[in-house]
């Protein structure tokens, strides 16, 4: 995507030259590949044309790339956060360009409309021009997560609000498969964000102050077209609507990802426990339940063993089921009422009754209801 200013024909024309198949406008270009790849670096395209992109690949990569002008994003301290593979950054003599990836071996099943994605993404570039260094912070937890610094690293200084993610930041830290019990464990150390805009009052004072020649640039630069990010820069400038600042790190790697495996272990630990007494409560409803078919059956005693009867002599097998559970509840209520050999002697009678029908003979083994012939010839 071209944000801050749109593709010109010319540089319309360079793109179709390597793709004639991409969809090319003024602001941005979109390509799907089934074979092959894009015949460019990305990364040139960033320097020249582009002030974000995304890239995603089935099996498993995914990758962000954004560009901010150098006034309003120091190089240096890009590159003080953005330290491995997984986050790295790069200054021109106009932009810095940051530039994030995540890898999953197993493959991307999850379906993704790209450029949707990317358009909910875009919106962290304001925020971290207008001073909000919480996306350099996630590009940070990002190496550490994909463990690539070493273990005694202290972290970067911790910016407000990493526990109260904006949407747009939020969807990056998804995009990226960012680890919510690493970025949880980090947030215990970010102070909540105060940031307020400043009222109509403040910013005359502010503007009432400003020498002239300054005032006569910011009018010249409006009418030039090159305000994208002048108010961002303004603010900045003058320190009005920015937030809380970050403040120096003093957790380690190790100590981080130890944190995240002990939330991560505790989550399990109640998921768990959820489960179990989730299924305590299923076993006890299906033990009433049956208590209640028993009481029924026991005060319908015959009329079962009638209904088994007749179920039977449908000779069908959908019926010859529904025997079996019967048969199941009357073994069930011989067993808690002490009527055990009755039970018995009934079934030895319906086994001499029915058997020619070895259809209805497997079920009845297989449920435990009678023993099997061999077991039968033994006894």
């Amino acid at each position: 995507m071209a944000i801050d200013r749109p593709l010109t024909l010319a540089e319309q024309g360079e793109l179709r030259a390597v793709s004639t198949r991409g969809r090319i406008s003024a602001s941005s270009f979109v390509n799907d590949y089934q074979w092959g790849d894009l015949k460019a670096d990305p990364r040139k395209w960033m320097e020249r044309y582009f002030d974000a992109h995304l890239y995603l690949a089935n099996w498993g990569t995914r990758r962000i790339a954004l560009r901010l002008p150098v006034q309003l994003l120091d190089p240096d301290l890009a590159a003080t956060y953005c330290m491995g593979g997984s986050a790295s950054s790069w200054a021109t003599d106009e932009h810095v360009i940051l530039y994030l990836s995540s890898r999953d071996e197993d493959g991307d099943e999850e379906w993704w409309d790209e450029e949707a994605g990317l358009a909910s993404i875009v919106p962290v570039r304001a925020e971290l021009a207008a001073g909000d260094t919480r996306l350099l912070y996630l590009a940070w937890l990002l190496c550490v997560q994909d463990l690539e610094l070493d273990e005694d690293e202290l972290e970067p200084p911790v910016p407000p609000g990493l526990g109260e993610l904006s949407g747009p930041l939020q969807s990056l830290a998804d995009f990226l498969r960012l680890d919510e019990d690493l970025l949880d464990t980090a947030a215990q150390a970010s102070a909540p964000l105060t940031t307020q805009a400043p009222s109509v009052e403040v910013l005359a004072e502010w503007v009432q102050r400003l020498p002239a020649a300054d005032k006569d640039e910011v009018i010249v630069r409006l009418l030039r077209g090159d305000g994208a990010h002048l108010r961002a820069e303004l603010l900045r400038r003058y320190g009005g609507g920015t937030p809380t600042e970050a403040v120096g790190g003093a957790r380690t790697v190790s100590e981080l990802l130890a944190g995240a495996e002990t939330r991560w272990e505790g989550r399990q630990r109640q998921a768990e426990e959820r489960a179990a007494a989730e299924q305590a409560r299923r076993e006890a409803a299906a033990a009433a339940a049956r208590e209640q078919r028993l009481d029924s059956l026991a005060a319908n005693h015959e009329r079962a063993w009638q209904q088994v009867a007749e179920l039977i002599a449908t000779k069908k097998p959908k019926e010859y089921d529904s025997a079996v559970e019967l048969l199941t509840d009357l073994k069930a209520l011989g067993e808690r009422d002490g009527q055990r050999e009755a039970f018995r002697g009934r079934m030895h009678q319906l086994r001499l009754e029915h058997a020619r029908k070895p259809s209805l003979l497997d079920r009845l083994e297989r449920a435990g209801l009678i023993a099997s012939a061999a077991d039968e010839m033994a006894t």
